[in-house]
């Protein structure tokens, strides 16, 4: 899931990595609103605001969403470096670093939300969208920009021309792709609604405030090293076979 890449990845991997990062991008998405009243998973209205107040004159203002996207921006950019840099060594499993690195900013915030009073919420929210943009990143190099899950927008796009193209028999060769298309789609807005539901449940209604951000990171660690340890089980089952056939 976190490791395959390529010809090597199929339509299983991608859709397991989607609904997880697709319902960590849910809560985080949530518990940002719920917290500072501001999207923190994608950039799309920050961007409309910046130009609204450059529009009027009013760069001080527009400052702060410029900083949103700058944040987004820094974070896909690290996530990216740190996997270039990195992806010549076999043996490490260079998604882990950004995937540790946003899941450490999650734990971070949720942790301190109960030590202090959270007064700079610009810097929180920057925080979240660097962590939302190492996630964006790392998640469409791995499945080859087949994957995102931190906005919904581009989501419902493709999948309206998805279901269009359904529509024409011509079309009937590329059928098993549109219907894995729609699927892997459908996967991720039902898991971002999910971690949404779920997000918002535990910060309102639980009242764990910001720590509903420690859950989050918590279940992706917990899917990152299920994952790595899967794979280092296959990979021994692998060998122990390969002896016994040579034997």
């Amino acid at each position: 899931m976190f490791r395959h890449q390529g010809k090597s990845r199929t339509l299983k991997h991608n859709l397991r990595i989607a609904t997880i990062l697709s319902f960590v991008a849910g809560i985080v998405n949530v518990s940002g609103f719920l917290a500072f009243k501001q999207l923190t998973t994608n950039v799309t209205g920050h961007f409309a605001l910046f130009i609204y107040d450059v529009a009027n004159f009013d760069f001080w203002k527009g400052t702060i969403y410029f900083l949103y996207i700058f944040s987004f921006l820094l974070g896909s950019f690290l996530s990216s470096f740190l996997i270039e840099k990195y992806s010549e060594n076999k043996k490490l499993n260079v998604f882990v670093l950004p995937t540790v690195i946003e899941c450490l900013v999650l734990i971070s915030i949720g942790l301190i939300s109960n030590f202090m009073e959270l007064e700079y919420a610009n810097l929180i929210i920057c925080l979240l969208l660097f962590a939302m943009g190492l996630q964006n990143s790392f998640v469409t190099k791995i499945s080859n920009a087949v994957v995102r899950t931190t906005h919904l927008t581009g989501l419902f796009t493709d999948l309206g021309i998805d279901l269009s193209l359904l529509c024409f028999p011509k079309l009937a060769p590329q059928k098993e792709l549109l219907k894995s298309n729609i699927k892997l789609r459908v996967y991720i807005i039902l898991f971002f609604f999910a971690g949404g539901l779920i997000g918002g449940f535990f910060y309102s209604k639980l009242d764990l405030k910001l720590n509903t951000l420690i859950l989050a990171a918590l279940f992706l660690l917990a899917s990152l090293f299920f994952d790595d340890f899967r794979y280092k089980v296959i990979k021994t089952r692998r060998k122990y076979y390969q002896k016994k056939k040579v034997q």
